[in-house]
């Protein structure tokens, strides 16, 4: 087998076009592409040409002669996807948006949200000839969980963001950063200066647990606890107590597992990532010995992936266990008819020990088949009580994290579903909740469009569709020509917002915190506040004089 794709795969599929033979599965347009955990690369059919390794944003795609031990089990994962019958064609298709159509003016999208989902849609704009984007991100820093959602011990997978570096790179792309759509600048003032606005915001919120007790300090959520690691601005002054022994996560998704790993993770190995300082601090001197992963139904309704399994279990570091409970339970859902990749999930859960390697070590313990009924303490956090079929049980901790998905909000003016967390809209057009009907010129893409589900990667099929919804109307003359001049947009938002950020700004961000990590051998060290920020990225190079001079100006527009 020459290639195989590893742990690090991000479902993006420039390897997939990459092909000259059409050997890496699914493909964008096969029916399991938005379920997939990772791709698979065809032993029979790959021509060990390497252009999948070129082409992979994330360095997810290894020879076979150099795998490591760990990686050895995508060997066997590789090999067992392809027994079924997978479609030959010559090449995978391309989803692309039809041609813009020629009007001697430039089709102009504004873009709010700045992850994969919006950095996709708008290199899919920018491979035409005659569009300008302008990307609204409410942080001084852009690409969304890439950034602030990612754990910092996957630094494969943020190796996407230099991808899209590149993307924002194009000369008809500007960065608004800082600026808030919604209190800076409203949804009807953006469709003033744009023929069409794509919100790509994401589910920043979580889905919450209703149980007594769930406001003790020393309660919070998953993702709370890893924007917290990622030193997201908005959880500079958020704390989490760690001089208790014991951990509960509620939730058994990959960022459950994240958290889990973190918590109990080897600090040195967590050093030479860009963790924030204060949570580097926080775990060095943290009394925390074992955080057990909780699932309300049985271990073959596992949410994470395989991949991200197997990544905690092969870790030397890293001891996961399961008690003897769980492991009858795991025999027992073995021995009924499941579908591959589940089993292959209970097929590692079995190979973990009943107890710790090493007396006293970390540990990282799956249960299942509890409903948390109660947070119990008296002014904080001291165990949980389960529903355990007829019976309750109590699980000592110090700190419960939920961790049960995400959850879009409403962005002002536009429409919003309440049940399912998301704007409602048909193939990226956003809709009205009552009628149906297409909300004029607005457009959305990314989780906020269809839920939090995927990869990074998935968000690349997603926003092609969006961008080609959006490209057909505008050639079918259903989006309104913007009736003010795109020249006075920075000036109308700088009455309010006076530090915009733009792409040299950003530049000037990203610089400082890489030179900042350097001297400690670390990808980056992040600017954990805002004004922090502000301070770098006023000090970012100037644009040329003549640039200067004319911006803002109607000569601009025309430039442009």
């Amino acid at each position: 087998m020459p290639h195989v794709v590893t742990q690090a795969c991000c479902n993006e599929g420039s390897c997939v076009y990459a092909c000259p033979v059409n050997c890496i599965h699914p493909t964008p347009d096969e029916p399991d592409f938005l379920k997939a955990e990772m791709l698979h690369i065809d032993a029979s059919s790959c021509v060990d040409c390497g252009a999948c390794v070129a082409a992979c944003p994330v360095d997810a795609i290894k020879p076979d002669s150099v795998l490591k031990e760990e990686q050895l089990p995508f060997l066997r994962i590789n090999s067992e996807f392809y027994p079924r019958e997978i479609p030959r064609a010559s090449l995978a298709p391309v989803i692309q948006a039809p041609p813009v159509r020629e009007t001697g003016r430039a089709l102009k999208v504004a873009i709010v949200g700045s992850g994969p989902a919006a950095m996709y849609a708008a290199d899919e704009l920018l491979t035409q000839p005659n569009v300008k984007v302008n990307m609204f991100e409410r942080l001084p820093a852009p690409y969304g969980l890439v950034r602030a959602g990612v754990a910092p011990d996957h630094q494969q997978t943020k190796r996407v963001t230099k991808l899209f570096d590149t993307m924002a790179a194009q000369p008809n792309f500007e960065f608004y950063l800082n600026v808030e759509v919604g209190k800076d600048i409203s949804h009807e003032e953006l469709l003033a200066h744009h023929h069409a606005v794509i919100y790509s915001v994401g589910a920043s919120s979580d889905r919450r647990l209703d149980i007594p007790g769930i406001e003790l300090p020393g309660s919070a959520t998953a993702t709370q606890v890893v924007a917290w690691i990622n030193a997201h601005p908005d959880y500079s002054d958020f704390r989490v107590d760690l001089d208790h022994e014991r951990a509960v996560v509620i939730g058994n998704g990959n960022v459950a597992l994240d958290v889990a790993r973190v918590l109990t993770g080897n600090t040195d190995r967590l050093a030479r990532t860009d963790i924030s300082d204060t949570a580097l601090t926080a775990l060095r001197n943290s009394k925390l010995r074992e955080v057990v992963i909780v699932g309300r139904r049985g271990p073959e309704h596992s949410a994470f992936t395989l991949p991200e399994l197997l990544g905690l279990v092969g870790l030397p570091d890293m001891t996961v266990v399961i008690d003897q409970e769980t492991a009858d339970l795991v025999d027992q859902a073995l021995q009924t008819h499941l579908e591959p990749l589940t089993r292959q999930k209970l097929e590692v859960l079995s190979t973990c020990p009943r107890e710790a390697r090493e007396p006293g070590g970390k540990t990282i313990r799956f249960a299942y088949n509890r409903t948390p009924a109660k947070v119990l303490g008296e002014g904080r956090v001291e165990g949980v009580e389960f529903e355990h079929g007829d019976v309750s049980d109590t699980i000592k901790a110090g700190l419960f994290l939920t961790s049960i998905g995400y959850r879009g909000v409403p962005m002002p003016d536009v429409p919003f579903d309440n049940e399912r967390g998301t704007i409602p809209n048909e193939q990226g057009r956003v809709t009205d909740s009552s009628t149906g009907r297409a909300h004029p010129g607005t457009y959305v893409a990314g989780w906020i469009k269809r839920g939090p589900t995927g990869f990074i990667g998935t968000n690349k099929s997603c926003s092609q569709q969006t961008v080609t919804s959006l490209v057909e109307d505008y050639n079918n003359g259903l989006l309104a020509d913007p009736a003010q001049r795109l020249s006075g947009l920075a000036r109308l938002i700088q009455r309010r917002q006076p530090t915009i950020i733009d792409h040299e700004g950003w530049l000037a961000i990203d610089r400082a915190e890489i030179a900042r990590g350097k001297g400690e051998g670390r990808p980056r060290d992040k600017f954990v506040s805002v004004p922090e920020m502000l301070r770098v990225a006023a000090n970012a190079p100037q644009p040329p004089l003549w640039r200067k001079a004319i911006r803002g100006s109607v000569l601009e527009d025309l430039l442009r």
